[in-house]
C-alpha cells in the first residue's frame, strides 16, 4: 500500500521517555517508587501533555507535596535528563526518509514547553514536515481528534499514513482510522518496517 507520509511518535522512538531511570539513579530506587507511589507525577506530566503549563503545572506540584518538593521540581529543572538517551538508530531513520523526499510528520503527546525545551538541545525535531505537538493542541493520543486534526492539516487519505508509537493503544486509535502503522519495540523492527514498505533500502536503513 503506498506511503505518501511517514509519522513518528518522538518519545521512546526518537527520545527515550523513562523518567524512573533518571530517579532510580538520583534517589535510588527505594525513594523513587515512593515518590511514584505518593505523588501522581504521572497525572502531572498528562496535565502538561494536555496544555497545561509546564514549569507552573510541576512547581504547583511541588510546592503541594514539600517532603518531595526537590524530587518532583526536578521533573521540570532537570527535565533534559529524563528525557535521554537520544535513539540514533530512529533519527537516522528519519533523514534518510527526508533525503529521499518522503514526508515526514510528528505526532506526539509533549508539553509546549517542555517540546520547545527538548527542541532547543536536540536539532532534528525541527525537521518534520509537519509537527503536531499535544500541548499546543489541547487533546492528547489516543482521543480520535488528535488523528482527525492531523488528517485535516495534511490532507493526505488515512491510509496513505504509516505511523510509527510505542504505545498499542496509539496504534489502536490510528489502524481505527485506517492508518497504516507500526509498533516501535526497536529501531531495526522499524526499519525493517520501512524497508517492506519500499520507502529505504537496506543500505538507506542502517
Amino acid at each position: 500500500m503506498t506511503v505518501q507520509a511517514v509519522v513518528f511518535d518522538i518519545g521512546n522512538v526518537l527520545l527515550e521517555w523513562k523518567p524512573e531511570k533518571y530517579y532510580d539513579r538520583t534517589i535510588g530506587p527505594a525513594r523513587r517508587k515512593a515518590l511514584f507511589d505518593q505523588v501522581d507525577v504521572i497525572g502531572m506530566n498528562e496535565r502538561v501533555d494536555m496544555g497545561h503549563d509546564f514549569t507552573q503545572t510541576i512547581y504547583d506540584m511541588a510546592d503541594a507535596h514539600p517532603e518531595w518538593h526537590r524530587e518532583i521540581r526536578d521533573w521540570h529543572d532537570n527535565w533534559l535528563q529524563l528525557a535521554q538517551p537520544v535513539i540514533h538508530r530512529s533519527v537516522r531513520l528519519l533523514r534518510a526518509l527526508r533525503t529521499k523526499g518522503v514526508p515526514v510528520f510528528a505526532l506526539t503527546n509533549f508539553g509546549v514547553g517542555s517540546f520547545d525545551l527538548a527542541k532547543s538541545e536536540h536539532d532534528f525535531l525541527s525537521e518534520f514536515d509537519r509537527t503536531y505537538v499535544s500541548g499546543a493542541l489541547r487533546v492528547v493520543k489516543p482521543d480520535a481528534r488528535i488523528y482527525q486534526i492531523v488528517e485535516d492539516d495534511c490532507a493526505l487519505p488515512p491510509h496513505t499514513l504509516l505511523f510509527t508509537d510505542d504505545r498499542t493503544e496509539n496504534i489502536s486509535a490510528a489502524q481505527t482510522r485506517g492508518w497504516q502503522t507500526h509498533h516501535f519495540t526497536t529501531p531495526q523492527g522499524w526499519a525493517e518496517r520501512l524497508i517492506a514498505a519500499g520507502l529505504l533500502s537496506e543500505a538507506e536503513a542502517t
